[in-house]
């Protein structure tokens, strides 16, 4: 099983917060509090990755609201695996990624998303990164941005 790197915990907080904001600027909806939990232990270990099995349920429940919010494939149409590269120009997955995608966890594929994005490689990130936004849609945020 992949771990869940700590800017997706992020990211979910973020989204939570937007989502449902403070009423009274201290109280924090059910899901917050569950992530937050999460965000701090990370923190307090210095870890990176929280291992997805490990993590409570409410948390996870909340993290998978905001993961089913983001694009499920970095796929931009350009699919140079099928030309026999090991590695895709368009999106950064290796061949067996590409493969096996539908059979990833959630927590595996943001692993591969968290990868091709510090990588920074792909065709998706420079020469054809307009093609990339529009594969995301209007109201969704960039699933590998890390800020």
């Amino acid at each position: 099983m992949a771990g869940i790197h700590i800017t997706d915990i992020e990211a979910a907080i973020n989204w939570w917060r937007q989502r449902s904001p403070s009423p009274d600027g201290v109280s924090l909806c059910a899901e917050l509090r569950a992530l937050a939990e999460v965000y701090a232990l990370l923190v307090y270990h210095r870890d990176h990755e929280c291992d997805e099995r490990s993590i409570p349920p409410a948390a996870r429940t909340a993290w998978l609201a905001w993961y089913d919010s983001t694009p499920d494939a970095p796929c931009i149409a350009i699919c140079s695996t099928t030309q026999g590269d090991a590695v895709c120009k368009g999106c950064g997955r290796s061949f067996d990624e590409v493969q096996h995608w539908t059979t990833f966890s959630p927590a595996e594929k943001r692993h591969v998303w968290h990868r091709i994005t510090q990588e920074g490689t792909a065709w998706r990130f420079n020469r054809y990164a307009e093609r990339a936004q529009l594969s995301r849609g209007i109201d969704h945020p960039d699933p590998g941005s890390l800020t």
